[in-house]
């Protein structure tokens, strides 16, 4: 999952070489989710539940881009189980997001 540019600066300057490394301690599968505790897809092939072509990802388990040093917040993950992973916070955050243009909508409409 590429990094947005607003968010770049979350992460360390060393995460190409971070994520290549924990890729590569989880033998370059995915190590699962609880949603999918036994998905051990293989980087680059095709995974064996949607078909699609496997681009393993790193995942911060606890969502903090900056805690990148403590390899146990750090998981190989396809891109089904990182997204199932981060599904509750990315909808966390779009809520939060569309109160704040709500807010800011109500300061101008009056």
């Amino acid at each position: 999952m590429p990094i947005r540019p607003s968010e770049k600066a979350r992460y360390p300057t060393d995460w190409k070489i971070v994520s290549v490394l924990a890729r590569e301690r989880a033998g370059n599968r995915c190590q699962g989710t609880p949603q999918f505790p036994e998905c051990r897809a293989i980087n680059g092939e095709e995974h064996p539940d949607t078909g699609s072509r496997v681009v393993l990802t790193v995942a911060h388990m606890d969502h903090t881009p900056e805690n990148s040093t403590d390899q146990t917040n750090l998981r190989a993950l396809c891109q089904r189980c990182h997204l199932n992973y981060d599904a509750k916070h990315h909808a966390k955050n779009a809520a939060a997001t569309r109160r704040a243009a709500i807010g800011n909508g109500e300061l101008f409409d009056g």
